[in-house]
């Protein structure tokens, strides 16, 4: 089977091709402007790496749609505070720059995984988000945090879309806070830089400091990088066309924890660091209004449970690795003797 994975370079695209690699026999074709994560893949004789810009190389793209399998547009803008700093390059990146892709499947006649977000269930208040029932609930429009919700939203529904119309075989997967290591770089301890594990970390670091939005009361269900790769693996895999034509979230609602939590949890781990002990006991944990973090364009929300009987029916995926075990990795990762020379 091949692969083609554009964003193979980010921190999904990076991992899944390793797990490719070692897992199975298939071939991957990446494209992404940066390989700093493919290090142990590059090389590799079933990885076939181009570093390019989709934008541009839509001829390079568009070929290597016909000769793959199975199409995985990995490239976007996942960051809260760009949404708010950048709307319309979020729209024109995770939008617009994604649609010809889709179109092109479409032609082609390919099977498209395309990520989803769990963001665009939104403000939806139902214990547990559910793929087929419940409701996308944003905020106004002067809450400018939503256009990537509304983004991904819209193109779920293109998909969905052309699945009727033109029996396009598509897979949509939701990511619910996927963490682990390589998810972000942590030498840029700029505010907003990056997600909220790998923020943390770069504040300990930089500024011995965290700082809790709104007091970090919000609840996530952590889901490890590990776990997300075996739930792609059995989509990409598509036994007996399991995934064809459906949409699963793919979270943990059982390591459900507030965004507090988890920055004690990675204080507490870093402690048991003796060359970082006395830094974990030194940093200063305070609260932040969002409106003086973000900006006054953000809007949050309180909780985000996902439902995954459809991923364990169809997939047989569940969910093994808790909080602890991606935090440990993740510091691992970073304090590793090759990577921690970029902490300065």
């Amino acid at each position: 089977m091949k692969i083609l994975i554009l964003g193979a370079g980010g921190f999904i695209g990076s991992s899944l091709t390793q797990s490719i690699l070692e897992k199975t026999s298939w071939t991957v074709y990446g494209l992404d402007l940066n390989d700093e994560k493919l290090a142990e893949c590059l090389g590799h004789e079933r990885f076939h790496f181009t570093r390019g810009d989709m934008i541009n190389q839509m001829d390079w793209v568009e070929e290597h749609i016909q000769k793959c399998d199975v199409i995985l547009p990995l490239v976007a803008i996942a960051n809260p505070a760009l949404y708010v700093q950048d709307p319309l390059r979020v729209f024109s990146l995770d939008f617009e720059a994604n649609l010809p892709i889709i179109r092109m499947c479409v032609e082609h006649k390919k099977h498209l995984v395309f990520p989803s977000t769990s963001e665009v269930y939104g403000m939806c208040q139902d214990p547990a988000f559910d793929e087929e029932t419940s409701n996308f609930i944003t905020g106004p429009i002067n809450k400018q945090r939503w256009i990537y919700s509304c983004s991904k939203q819209l193109l779920d529904r293109v998909i969905y879309a052309h699945g009727v119309r033109d029996g396009l075989n598509y897979t949509l997967f939701r990511p619910f806070n996927w963490i682990g290591p390589k998810l972000d770089a942590i030498g840029d301890p700029a505010q907003g830089s990056s997600r909220a594990l790998t923020h943390f970390l770069s504040h300990i670091f930089y500024n011995k400091r965290i700082n809790l939005v709104d007091g970090g009361q919000q609840m996530r269900s952590f889901t490890d990088i590990e776990d997300g790769v075996a739930a792609l693996l059995s989509i990409i895999e598509n036994k007996n066309g399991c995934a064809n034509q459906k949409i699963f979230n793919v979270g943990n609602p059982h390591n459900n924890h507030t965004i507090a939590h988890m920055a004690q949890m990675i204080l507490d781990t870093l402690e048991t660091y003796p060359e970082y002990a006395a830094l974990a006991q030194s940093v200063v944990v305070e609260s932040v209004s969002a409106a003086a973090f973000y900006g006054q364009h953000y809007q949050d929300t309180q909780h985000r449970v996902p439902a995954i009987e459809q991923a364990r029916v169809h997939l047989g995926w569940v969910p093994q690795f808790d909080l602890k075990h991606s935090i440990e990795t993740t510091l691992a990762y970073h304090l590793s003797p090759e990577r921690k020379h970029l902490l300065g």
